[in-house]
């Protein structure tokens, strides 16, 4: 029986990474991966797109007080007709006008535009400027405070650092949110596209009529278990090459990038007292919130992580596989699982929708319930594990996961058996219900 089941697995897994998709997807996919984290950081350096603003201010309370910062530029215009024709001639690219009112009513405040609309962006940061000045302005009047002083008390930042009183050791939340998340969305998208690999196969066999030949050397659980163990083969292989070649991507990516502005110039313009561009500033910001990502970074266990990771791709994996693969025999195409679909995709939506309450309260009732389930356990508990879970969550949440790894791989065979040869008739949840009492 073992010898069969390895011949099929081995079948399975050498036919499908010969395949082109697999091939092309394995070179894709970590290019996609890496764009992810790459481009926008790389198209946020490489943005030199400039508004031109004409400042007409009737008020008297924004004159020269508005800073040229980002993208924006700011010009003082005397007369709101000249700035406007000016603007559609194309001179400035916006108009703000600052209309004067009574001292005890808010200057009305009007954005001219032609063509060029203003982005949500561009129109974020000159309500702050505005606000700013306004703000400086009631606390030099009423409060008598400088602006000086008032920007060293907006300084002032708490770093809270969470040690383990019993080790003193550092713990990274940030990173270990981050961790958590990663690992549990991927193995919910692993599961939904490597279980419907095996529908998919299923499938195909079956309205090819191949199974009829394979099942006269081969029992159907065979054949069902081959596939699977097969499948997850192929996805484990092509998981872990996604990880290197992305991890290489970025590594290359990320060194060409800091090459053009390092650490030691930063603290050089700082310490010299130069005027630092809103380009480097925003660069030390980056900078200064990933250390604050990383502090306590050596302490997370990372081998632990994995191996976690690995037990509950399988197991949730083999879960689902069976079940997705029971679906396959019982229809003749794709166009028919929909109905059976629902039950199988519910349980890993809700884990999803889940995630950020788990994420709030990682050793809450409802996070440790839900990772105890074993049809919601491989994602939820991925979730938890970064933060520490008691060795005795973890050995009943793995012991359920595979006592219904037994139970669906049960029922799954049972329609399996007779689904797979049954050909040309519409199946419902009462037809289900009969083949599982043969």
């Amino acid at each position: 029986m073992k010898s069969k089941i390895l011949l099929i697995i081995r079948r399975e897994y050498m036919t499908r990474v010969k395949k082109k998709s697999f091939i092309i997807m394995t070179i894709l996919g970590p290019i996609l991966f890496a764009s992810l984290l790459v481009v926008p950081a790389l198209l946020m350096k490489v943005s030199t797109d400039k508004d031109t603003i004409a400042v007409v201010d009737e008020s008297g309370n924004f004159e020269d007080k508005l800073e040229n910062k980002g993208t924006l530029i700011f010009s003082n215009v005397e007369d709101i007709d000249m700035a406007r024709e000016q603007l559609k001639e194309s001179v400035f690219d916006l108009v703000l006008f600052i209309e004067k009112t009574d001292e005890d009513k808010a200057n009305p405040v009007s954005l001219f535009y032609n063509k060029k609309q203003p982005g949500l962006g561009t129109v974020t940061a000159i309500e702050n400027q505005l606000q700013d000045v306004l703000q400086n302005k009631l606390l030099m009047q009423t409060f008598h405070i400088s602006t000086e002083d008032y920007n060293k008390i907006k300084a002032i930042k708490i770093n809270l650092r969470a040690q383990d009183v019993r080790t003193g050791e550092e713990s990274a939340t940030g990173m270990k949110t981050g961790i958590g998340y990663a690992a549990a969305f991927l193995i919910y998208l692993f599961v939904f596209l490597f279980g419907a690999q095996v529908m998919q196969g299923v499938i195909e066999e079956k309205s090819s009529r191949i199974v009829e030949v394979i099942v006269s050397s081969v029992k159907p659980f065979q054949i069902m278990m081959g596939k699977i163990i097969g499948i997850a083969c192929v996805g484990l292989t092509q998981f872990l090459l996604w990880i290197v070649l992305t991890f290489g991507i970025v590594a290359i990516a990320g060194g060409a990038m800091a090459s053009s502005f390092t650490p030691n110039e930063m603290t050089q313009s700082m310490n010299m007292g130069e005027m630092i561009s809103p380009e480097i500033a925003g660069q030390i910001e980056t900078v200064t919130m990933v250390e604050k990502m990383l502090s306590g970074v050596g302490n997370i266990d990372f081998t632990f992580i994995i191996l976690m990771f690995l037990i509950y791709f399988i197991g949730g994996y083999l879960l689902y596989a069976s079940l997705f693969a029971a679906v396959g025999s019982a229809v003749d195409n794709e166009a028919d699982t929909q109905q059976f679909m629902l039950p199988l995709t519910v349980p890993l939506i809700l884990a999803i929708i889940a995630i950020p309450m788990v994420m709030q309260n990682p050793n809450g009732s409802v996070a440790v319930w839900l990772s105890m389930i074993p049809f919601t356990s491989p994602v939820l508990m991925m979730m938890r594990v970064p933060f520490g879970v008691p060795t005795w969550e973890l050995a009943l949440s793995i012991g359920l996961l595979i006592a219904g790894f037994i139970f669906t791989t049960w029922f799954a065979a049972k329609i399996y058996r007779t689904g797979i040869l049954m050909y040309g008739k519409k199946v419902n949840y009462q037809e289900l219900w009969k083949w599982l009492r043969y």
